[in-house]
């Protein structure tokens, strides 16, 4: 019962939060070569992922990737990552990576619930210094696209319609197959 309400409570502070953000930042976050903003060059990161070996998201250059920054204990993120398994096996051939960045404070529970869904990408953990290099991350879920050339092209804040992600990954995984 206290952690049905402990969870309530967190969803209500993260969609204040969200909102609030939504509100006061609805432009992009950064600007310039690097940064967070429309465009701006994705921060290069090595992170271990749940089996100790570090990842570096520089090693994805040439491949359209969905950072999604995610925690076990947030529903909203666990409901889109079933999502996020079946995007990987539609358009991984076509050059879309998804890595999860876990910003839950251990590995175990990170580790099962992977295994439990049969999480098809990289997982990583993230950490404070991960989440100020991208902005800050306030609540979650937060997605960033970023294109084959490491440009961040869309954040997505809070849960987002799967078939909006779905149509920005495809149009990117065009766009660029295309040379545009």
């Amino acid at each position: 019962m206290k952690k049905g309400i402990f969870r309530g409570l967190t969803l209500i502070v993260v969609v204040a939060g969200l909102y609030l953000m939504s509100r006061h930042h609805g432009a992009p976050v950064g600007s310039g070569a690097t940064g967070t903003g429309e465009h701006a060059l994705a921060p290069d990161f090595s992170l271990p992922d749940l089996t100790g070996h570090r990842v570096e998201l520089s090693t994805y250059r040439g491949k359209v990737v969905l950072l999604d920054f995610w925690a076990t204990w947030c529903d909203p993120c666990r409901d889109e990552i079933p999502h996020f398994i079946e995007l990987q096996d539609k358009y991984g051939g076509e050059g879309l990576q998804i890595i999860g960045v876990s910003m839950d404070d251990g590995p175990e529970p990170v580790r099962d619930f992977c295994q439990r869904l049969k999480i098809n990408y990289p997982v990583v953990m993230g950490n404070a210094k991960t989440g100020e290099l991208y902005g800050g991350v306030l609540g979650l879920p937060i997605a960033f696209l970023i294109g084959r050339d490491g440009r961040i092209t869309t954040r997505h804040i809070g849960a987002t319609d799967i078939s909006v992600m779905e149509k920005e990954i495809a149009n990117l995984l065009r766009s660029s197959a295309a040379g545009i």
